[in-house]
């Protein structure tokens, strides 16, 4: 019984044993067809694989630009019969180097095609040409950014650089104070840069203001030269009123502003103006931007709400049309940086005038403070008529200029 058994069993394995060895003959034979089948469509001289065609350079100037060169493809290079291990070369060689053209590393790998060159000036950043475009009389630039902190009411400044700054002197010892008018008690001050007309500063400074009381601030940066015995020589100053920016957008943005050279003349009996005039021939559009006044005489100072200006077109002593600024809190120097613009035809320039009246709010009611009229020869004489003159021999460019206030109608 036992023997029985272990002939079955032999058998059993034996059977299993043959039908692998079946499955395993079966599966190279496969392969050796496939691969076989393989190997002859891609050698079929019915369809020969073309060889690649070399494009002309064309005529580009070398010294500006890069070569643009194809890297090489699998052509028909040493097939290897997977079935018996021979090797079959080509009759001819596809593997062809450019023989003109800039050279090039690429130049090292058989194959490679240059089918033309890239012009590295097409892909270059646009240049800031705030550091190169000054204009004529410039004394400098000052780049700097502001922030506002809402929940921790805290207005951020970063001070950047200045650029071509004007000493007096053989060297330059720059340093920038920043005030937040109308408070020109306190200020916070820069280091000092030593010998250098283009510092570069990069300083943060920190002023804690309500939002409440933000719009109605105005940053003002003097930028210094310290002497030898450490004087501080005035270069220029820039006027940074907060009240047309927005402060909801994330991220800092750079801002960079002129220098103005701080006016050493007394001001007038009765205070002075100072306001740009623009007008565009094309539009028929004369642009006023008040920018600010000071030595103002205040009436009453204690009932004294607000100052703000009035702005009136008269044409053939007929009024035509007065806008006015917002009221700034009440002090001897306030700062605008308004604009405004009326339509005015090119014939009228010799009949009309503007009248710029500077007006105190006392508990609801206006005292005028001072006022000035630019117009032509009809109305004006001396600055005011230079003023409006050249600002006809200027179109559409801002003349600036600062005019002395008067009591008379």
């Amino acid at each position: 019984m036992s023997e029985q058994v272990a002939a079955v069993a032999g058998g059993v394995v034996g059977g299993i044993l043959l039908l692998l060895l079946l499955g395993i003959a079966v599966y190279l034979f496969w392969k050796n067809v496939y691969f076989k089948a393989s190997y002859e469509e891609l050698t079929n001289p019915a369809s020969p694989v073309q060889a690649p065609v070399r494009l002309q350079e064309p005529n580009v100037a070398r010294t500006k630009s890069v070569p643009f060169i194809v890297p090489p493809k699998f052509h028909r290079q040493a097939w290897i019969d997977m079935i018996n291990g021979e090797q079959i070369q080509e009759d001819s060689d596809l593997y062809v180097t450019p023989d003109s053209g800039p050279r090039s590393s690429f130049h090292s790998l058989a194959g490679a095609y240059l089918v033309g060159s890239i012009n590295p000036e097409l892909y270059r950043f646009p240049e800031d040409k705030s550091e190169t475009d000054f204009p004529e009389g410039n004394i400098g630039r000052l780049w700097f950014s502001v922030e506002y902190e809402q929940e921790s009411e805290r207005l951020l400044v970063s001070l950047i650089k200045a650029r071509k700054l004007q000493s007096p002197s053989s060297s330059c010892n720059p340093l920038v104070k920043i005030y937040l008018l109308p408070d020109e008690r306190r200020y916070l001050q820069s280091k000092t840069k030593r010998k250098n007309l283009n510092p570069q500063f990069e300083e943060n400074f920190v002023f804690q203001i309500s939002s409440s009381a933000l719009y109605q601030r105005t940053l003002k940066f003097c930028v210094y030269h310290v002497d030898k015995q450490k004087k501080h020589i005035l270069l220029g100053q820039v006027i940074f009123p907060l009240k047309n920016e927005s402060f909801t957008g994330d991220g800092k943005v750079i801002v960079w502003r002129d220098l103005e050279a701080d006016t050493l003349e007394l001001p007038s009996e009765h205070g002075d103006l100072q306001f740009s005039l623009s007008y565009n021939d094309y539009l028929g559009r004369l642009t006023v931007v008040v920018l600010r006044a000071k030595g103002l005489k205040l009436q009453n100072e204690r009932h004294a709400l607000g100052v703000f200006v009035k702005v009136s077109l008269v044409n053939h002593n007929q009024f035509i049309k007065s806008k006015r600024t917002t009221v700034v809190p009440a002090c001897s120097d306030p700062l605008y940086n308004e604009t405004f613009s009326f339509k005015v035809d090119q014939q009228e320039l010799d009949t009309a005038s503007l009248s710029l009246s500077v007006l105190q709010d006392s508990e609801g009611e206006e005292t005028s403070l001072g006022r000035v009229v630019v117009g032509p020869f009809m109305y004006t004489r001396g600055k005011e008529l230079e003023h409006w003159n050249e600002m006809i021999s200027k179109p559409k460019e801002l003349v600036k200029r600062w005019h002395a206030l008067s009591l008379s109608t």
